[in-house]
C-alpha cells in the first residue's frame, strides 16, 4: 500500500507495509521509502510518525508526524516545511498506525530517541 496516493487500502492486522509517496516527510523519510507500521500496540504520542487519514479526505492515506490530539483525532504535519498538505490544509486526521521501522532503502527503527 502507498501512503500519499488516493484510493489506497487501509492497513490490516497488527503490522502493515507502507511505501512513502511524495516529499512531505523530507528529510526524515523520502519518496520510495518502505515502512513497517504497527496498527495496534501503545497509544500514539506527540512526535510519533504515523499513517493517517484526514477526515476531510478519507480517500487519502498519508504518512505524517503526530503533533497533538485534536477533536478525537490528531493534528499531523509533514517534516518538510515547504509542503503544506497536512492538517494546516485538511484539518484533523484519524491515525491508522504508528511507523516503527524503515526497512528500505536504509533500515532504521523509529523511537523517541531517534526522532
Amino acid at each position: 500500500m502507498t501512503a500519499g496516493g488516493g484510493g489506497t487500502p487501509r492497513p490490516r492486522g497488527p503490522l502493515a507495509a507502507v511505501l512513502v509517496a511524495g516529499p512531505s516527510m523530507v528529510p526524515t523519510l523520502r519518496h520510495g521509502d518502505a515502512l513497517l507500521v504497527r496498527t495496534g500496540g501503545r497509544a500514539v504520542r506527540a512526535g510519533d510518525i504515523v499513517v493517517a487519514v484526514f477526515r476531510s479526505r478519507p480517500d487519502l492515506l498519508v504518512v505524517k508526524r503526530a503533533v497533538r490530539p485534536a477533536d478525537g483525532g490528531w493534528w499531523v504535519r509533514g517534516d518538510n516545511e515547504f509542503v503544506t498538505d497536512d492538517s494546516r490544509v485538511h484539518g484533523v486526521a484519524d491515525v491508522w498506525g504508528r511507523v516503527v521501522a524503515r526497512y528500505w532503502p536504509r533500515p532504521r527503527r523509529f523511537s523517541e530517541r531517534l526522532l
